[in-house]
C-alpha cells in the first residue's frame, strides 16, 4: 500500500474507512483503551503511510490497497464522542456502512483474542455506543480486540486507562500483527472471510 496518486484516486472503485478508537494525548498513548489507535498506527506503518492532516476531528491518512481507496482514521474527540467524528467522515467520503470497520478494545474478551462482527450492540463500550447513536444503526462492522478482565476488584474504567505492562509487550505486538492481517483480509475478500479466518473456532 502506498500514498495514493491522482491517477490511482480516479481508478479506485470503493472507499473503505478503517477507524481505531482511543483517547488523544500522551498520557493515554499506551493505555489498553487505546488499542484501536495502536492498530491504526500499526497498519499505517505496515502500509508506509503517515498521518499529516486533521479532518472531521480525526487524524487521517489515505492510500490505495488493491482496487480500494482506504482511509485510516483516529478520532480526536475522546472516546465517548467518537460518533461525532466518524459520522462526519462517513458522510464526507460517502462510505457505505459495509465498508466501515471500527476497531476497539473489549474487556470481556481474553487478552489477545479477536472478534469480528458485521453488526451488534455496543456491549457497554461508550465509544461504540456513540457511533451507533450517530449513525442511527447498529449494523456497523467492528473488530474487537481482547484486553482481558481487570484483576481483583479493580474497576473496568480504571483498568482500561492503565498502560500495558512490559511483560505484555510481546503479546501486544502479536495481537496487533494478527489484527492488521485481519483488516487486510477484510479489505481484500470481505468480512465473512475475515471472520472465518480470525474469529475463535467456536464463533465461526
Amino acid at each position: 500500500m502506498a500514498q495514493e496518486t491522482q491517477s490511482e484516486r480516479s481508478e479506485q472503485t470503493s472507499n473503505y474507512l478503517v477507524v481505531g478508537l482511543g483517547n488523544p494525548g500522551r498520557e493515554y498513548r499506551d493505555s489498553r483503551h487505546n488499542i484501536g489507535f495502536m492498530l491504526i498506527d500499526h497498519l499505517a506503518k505496515r502500509f508506509d503511510l503517515s498521518f499529516s492532516r486533521l479532518e472531521s476531528k480525526a487524524l487521517v491518512t489515505k492510500g490505495a490497497y488493491q482496487d480500494r481507496r482506504v482511509i485510516l482514521a483516529k478520532p480526536q474527540t475522546y472516546m465517548n464522542l467518537s460518533g461525532q467524528s466518524i459520522g462526519s467522515l462517513v458522510r464526507f467520503y460517502k462510505i457505505e456502512l459495509d465498508n466501515l470497520m471500527i476497531v476497539y478494545d473489549d474487556v470481556d474478551l481474553p487478552m489477545g483474542s479477536l472478534r469480528i462482527r458485521p453488526a451488534g450492540g455496543s456491549g457497554g463500550h461508550k465509544g461504540m455506543q456513540s457511533i451507533i447513536e450517530r449513525l442511527s444503526t447498529d449494523t456497523v462492522p467492528r473488530l474487537r480486540i481482547g484486553i482481558g478482565r481487570p484483576p481483583g476488584r479493580m474497576e473496568a474504567a480504571d483498568y482500561v486507562l492503565q498502560d500495558f505492562t512490559k511483560n505484555e509487550a510481546p503479546l501486544v505486538m502479536q495481537m496487533l500483527d494478527r489484527a492488521a492481517d485481519a483488516i487486510q483480509v477484510y479489505l481484500s475478500t470481505g468480512i465473512t472471510m475475515s471472520m472465518n479466518q480470525f474469529n475463535p473456532r467456536q464463533e465461526e
